[in-house]
This record gives structure tokens, sequence and C-alpha cells, in this order.
């Protein structure tokens, strides 16, 4: 039995998968295995899987009919043998240390279920230019433990699917990867919180995470911003507020006024927005009243939702909702 197994879905990838295999054969836990499912790929994928299984045992391959990602991840799962699992797409590049340091970690800290790591953004030709995605990788590099990272579930997904690594046990335990009509990572991600497993992020760059006009986060509207905030309120729905508790959102600005519009379609109340502009203080937005902060204090029963966009908001609304006496997690959560 391997001591890592790693679930490599790919679908035309041929133009990558090399340097992603090479990667992975150059890895210093040498204990390990890849389980590849070839999801119907047209070009030479297959080829160049089964080269690359002729010259390491390690490899095992599966091929299937096109069927999807979830179905692939789902495939490889149930074929894999050993007790711990690590992610991994054909776009992406493995540091030589990053199995067996993720091994390492979930064999001696049974207080960590799921683990990523710090990853760097390999910016292909012709991805569109703008800052967004390397502000996002900053962002998430930042959040290194438990807590920072449930703090920020809502905001955005706190960890990149290919870095992950976790027990077998625990991914079979959630009932693996759903397929459902929004991003499968991020789904899997809010379920173990949900449940209470406890995850961690490695402080190194163990990922060369490649950023391409193809890559399904850029091109399958199942990754669109709608679809991650479907998934946000249905958590919410499921947990803080599934006793009918009503919301209070902190900010009318774009950010929060799409977050009210999703709630109220979800069936949720709000009770109130929280403004700091003076412009919009004492209107009505989706028949709910825009107050000052300091009247923030009393509304205690509601869940505050900080929905501002601008950089630096959400830590000065944090620290303003401390003052009047709200507690994050409890009383508080951010939201993007």
């Amino acid at each position: 039995m391997p001591r890592l197994s790693v679930l490599l879905p790919v679908r035309d990838g041929a133009d990558t998968l090399p340097e992603c295999l090479a990667s992975l054969t150059a890895q210093t836990l040498a204990d390990h295995e890849v389980v590849a499912v070839d999801d119907g790929s047209r070009d030479t994928t297959a080829q160049t899987l089964a080269s690359w299984a002729c010259r390491d045992r390690r490899l095992r391959v599966l091929r299937t009919t096109p069927r999807g990602l979830v179905a692939a991840l789902n495939l490889a799962l149930s074929e894999a043998r050993a007790p711990l699992v690590a992610r991994m797409d054909a776009d992406d590049i493995a540091h030589p240390e990053r199995l067996e340091r993720q091994a390492r970690r979930l064999e001696t800290d049974s207080g960590v279920d799921v683990l990523g790591s710090r990853v760097e953004l390999v910016v292909g030709a012709g991805v569109p230019s703008g800052a967004g995605m390397q502000a996002y990788v900053e962002w998430l590099n930042g959040l290194l433990d438990h807590e920072s990272m449930a703090r920020d579930r809502f905001v955005e997904s706190p960890l990149i699917h290919p870095s992950a690594a976790m027990r077998r046990e625990t991914l079979v335990r959630l009932g693996g990867w759903r397929d459902l009509d929004g991003p499968e990572d991020y789904d899997l991600w809010l379920r173990a919180f949900e449940t209470g497993h406890r995850f961690a992020k490695l402080g190194e760059v163990l990922l060369r995470w490649r950023d391409r006009p193809g890559r399904l986060t850029r091109t399958d509207p199942r990754y669109a911003p709608g679809r991650f905030l479907a998934l946000k309120v249905a958590a919410l729905g499921r947990g803080p507020l599934a006793t009918g508790r009503p919301v209070v959102i902190w900010g009318a600005g774009k950010v929060g006024k799409t977050w009210a519009r999703a709630l109220i379609a979800a069936g949720h109340r709000l009770a109130a927005f929280v403004e700091v502009d003076p412009r919009r203080i004492g209107e009505r937005i989706h028949g709910a009243p825009v107050v000052t902060v300091p009247e923030a204090a009393g509304l205690k029963g509601p869940l505050h939702l900080a929905a501002v966009g601008q950089k630096g908001a959400r830590d000065r609304i944090r620290v303003e909702a401390a003052r009047l006496g709200l507690k994050e997690e409890q009383d508080l959560l951010a939201v993007a």
C-alpha cells in the first residue's frame, strides 16, 4: 500500500501534462501513487499518460468517456489505495518536497483534517491583464491556520484545490465531491467547515498554480461569481440562518445589495443595512432601513454580514463590530 495517493483528473491536458508528471516523478516522497483519470481526452493525453506509466509504475491510468471533473475525481478516489490523498491538476507543478511535507504533517498532527500550502501564481500567455487573481493568491497565502480560514470562508475559497491533501477516510466521510451547478471544491470546503473539520496550510510555496485562458475557473459557468454566492447563501441557510434569524448587512454598495437580493431570494429577512455614507442614512433598500454604525448596537439578535468590497474595509468593520459587542463567527461574518 502506498503512503499517499495523488488524484489527477485530466481532459485534453497534453500541453501541460508532461511538466506536471515530471514534478510528481521527482517527489522526495517516493512511496506514493498517482491515480490519473483521462476524462475522454481528444488530444494526445492518453498517449502521454501511457508513455509515462511505462517509465513509472507508480502512475496508474484510468480512461473514461467524458463525464466531467466531479466524476473523474470520485473515480480516482474510489481507486486510491493510500490512507492519504492529495489533489493535483494537469496544469500545475508540484514542489519536489510537496507530498513529503504534507504527508508528514497529516501523519503527525491529528488536529488537521484538510491541509493546503501556499502557492505561486504562474500567469500564462493570453490571460487577461489585471491584478485580481494575484490579489486572490496573496490573500489566501496569508491564511495559514484554521481560525483565519474559517473566519474568511464566506469571502472566497481559502485554499487552492490542487494544493490540498487530506486523509482518505475524511474525504469519504464527507461524501467526496458533489456534482452540482457550482464549484465542487468550494462546496467541499464549506461542507468540511460545517462538519467541524480542521484546516491548516503549510507556509511554504509547494505548488505552482497555472492561470491560463482555457482553465475551467475561467471558462466553465459553474465557476461564475453567482454560483459561488449561491453556495455561500445555501451554507448560511444550513448553519447560522437555519432558525430564521434575520440579517444585517454592513455596506449598502454593490456587494451588499447583491447579497441582499440573494438572501431575499432564498427566503431570508433583512433587518437593516449599516452605512457610514451620510447620504444613505435613513433610506430603505429592499425594504430594510439604512442605519448608522452606532445604531447597529441595538441590533444584537440578527446575524451581521460585513459585505464591503474595498481593501481594508472588512478589518475596519470587524473593529467597529467588536466595539459594539458583536462577536465574530457568532454575531458577525465577513462575506464577499
